[in-house]
């Protein structure tokens, strides 16, 4: 930790000199260590000023995605859940028209557990499993993070084959399945292997990332707290459950959290209830129903509702018994309850359509036809739905709706703006394509089919972009201002038309803002598990 804010401190001195970016992401980590330090308050205030760097708009690209990303882990570490909701929706305006690389995967993850907390798990599920093909072809052991909450998220819509199978997977990776994996046993029955496993993880903390908690602190320490309490009630351990409930109290004092307090709450009540208080059970229970409900958890608050009616039929109250069991259940059936599944369309009269027809165009999407007027940005639209997953660079679609294209490519060619890729940027892809290859031997030599794969899809991604960046003899590609004035002028006609296709259609909108990725590359990117059938 001593070295991490010798670390911090320099990114940000050297940054406010140099480079915004290095002080914003700087400025991250010295707030994770004050709060890690106990000054909660000051470390919210230093998220939120390097978040404000962010929107500001005065940091690039990429490093504007890292410092929300990391500003959104922080958050959910600390279970500061509305401030992370409110983080990952200004993230996902953001990367609407400006992510790159990964970083639409890593928005998706914390859109998934923003779900989840909210018991929307069908759609948390799906987010998730978009995340892990957006994120594969650019990280390896960071693909463990969206399958951990995969598993999660499964676990909780009562799939614990599935959760089992994506804990494991993260393992595989480099991640830390824990507590995740404990309580599938736990669900299993197992209670014994359930109580070995998460003793060790709290005895010996794998040295392994988290995007949100890191490996020696207490809040680490406070999801596996949670998940011995209730194992070791299961098992009749008394003492260890004790302990174990203390303590995650004494972290959730330390660290301000509601969240973190509706939890200990309800180890409190389980202990209580285990020593035969159903009365002192009964009130933490009460008291976590009301703090989880503050949050707005209905997944905890029902399990919390569950154990409220366990302590209120020990007292003999079974009308309130009643009433909390049936509240709890009607609630984990809305969240288990599996979505109805997408039938495949054959009457071609109800496909989805985008056509010209004159000075309007008449659209159709999911049963409902409206019509629009003629715009550029719907010509740019109508060509990204022809081609899912076609990258179509704004210079060919300013290009293609121009009365003369020729004048286009000509503008194109004027106002140098510099090389595509610096000498900097260029030797580390070809450093890390040095490291693939290396990465690729050794998969082969362990029959790793998986990784092999992985390595594959990394290794063409950057020989696409050193092939994008640099021409033949090794000369530099340039960027030209025409480039991005043709960037900026797409992206304002999409969205615009997109604005319009909203008001007379919502469900629309907020399929095409989900789906159409605009910048210098635009392209539609819809659910691969559901093939697109527009006809345009």
């Amino acid at each position: 930790m001593e070295a991490a804010r010798g670390w911090a401190e320099r990114a940000i001195e050297t940054g406010s000199h140099t480079d915004p970016a290095a002080a914003a992401i700087g400025r991250v980590a010295q707030a994770r260590l004050v709060i890690l330090d106990g000054d909660v308050a000051r470390g919210l205030e230093l998220l939120d000023d390097a978040g404000t760097a962010a929107m500001a708009g005065d940091l690039d690209a990429l490093s504007t995605g890292v410092v929300y990303c990391e500003l959104v882990c922080a958050l959910q570490g600390l279970a500061q859940y509305d401030l992370a909701e409110q983080w990952t929706e200004a993230m996902e305006r953001w990367a609407r028209t400006n992510a790159i690389g990964s970083l639409h995967g890593r928005c998706r993850v914390h859109r998934a557990e923003i779900l989840r907390l909210r018991g929307q798990c069908a759609s948390a599920e799906q987010q998730v499993l978009l995340a892990c093909e957006e994120l594969r072809p650019y990280v390896r052991r960071e693909l463990g993070w969206p399958l951990t909450e995969l598993g999660r998220i499964r676990l909780r819509r009562g799939n614990r084959t599935g959760a089992e199978e994506a804990l494991l997977a993260a393992h595989r990776l480099g991640w830390d399945p824990e507590p995740g994996l404990s309580l599938v046993r736990l669900a299993d029955g197992d209670v014994d292997t359930a109580a070995a496993a998460i003793r060790e993880a709290l005895a010996r903390p794998l040295p392994v990332p988290s995007k949100e908690l890191p490996p020696t602190s207490e809040l680490r320490r406070a999801p596996l707290l949670d998940a011995q309490v209730r194992i070791a009630i299961a098992g009749a351990d008394l003492e260890t459950a004790r302990v174990a409930a203390r303590e995650l109290e004494e972290v959730a004092v330390a660290f301000e959290s509601n969240a973190l307090a509706a939890s200990a709450l309800r180890a409190r009540g389980e202990v209580l209830l285990a020593e035969g208080d159903a009365a002192g059970a009964s009130a933490s229970f009460t008291d976590a129903v009301r703090a989880w409900n503050e949050v707005g958890a209905p997944y905890e608050t029902a399990e919390c509702r569950l154990r409220l009616a366990d302590a209120q039929r020990a007292l003999g109250n079974l009308r309130a018994e009643t009433l909390e069991r049936e509240a709890a259940r009607t609630e984990l059936d809305r969240i288990t309850r599996a979505p109805a599944g997408v039938e495949p369309r054959t009457d071609m009269a109800e496909l989805d359509s985008f056509v010209r027809e004159g000075d309007y165009w008449r659209v159709v999407f999911d049963g409902r036809r409206v019509t629009a007027r003629d715009s550029k940005g719907m010509h740019h639209l109508a060509r990204l739905l022809a081609a899912p997953g076609r990258e179509f660079h704004v210079l060919d679609l300013a290009a293609a709706d121009a009365a003369d294209p020729g004048a286009a490519a000509r503008l194109a060619r004027g106002g140098d703006a510099g090389p595509l890729l610096d000498a900097r940027a260029k030797q580390m892809y070809r450093r890390r394509l040095a490291e693939i290859e290396d990465d690729m031997e050794e998969a082969r030599a362990d029959h790793d089919i998986a990784r092999q794969e992985q390595t594959e899809l990394e290794r063409g991604f950057l020989i696409n972009e050193l092939t994008r960046a640099v021409g033949l003899g090794g000369r530099d590609r340039y960027a030209g201002a025409a480039s991005e004035r043709a960037r900026a002028a797409v992206t304002q006609a999409v969205r615009k038309a997109i604005g319009r296709l909203r008001d007379v259609l919502p469900a629309l909108g907020d399929h095409l803002d989900r789906t159409i990725r605009t910048g210098t590359y635009c392209v539609y990117v819809p659910d691969p598990r559901v093939p697109p059938s527009w006809s345009t």
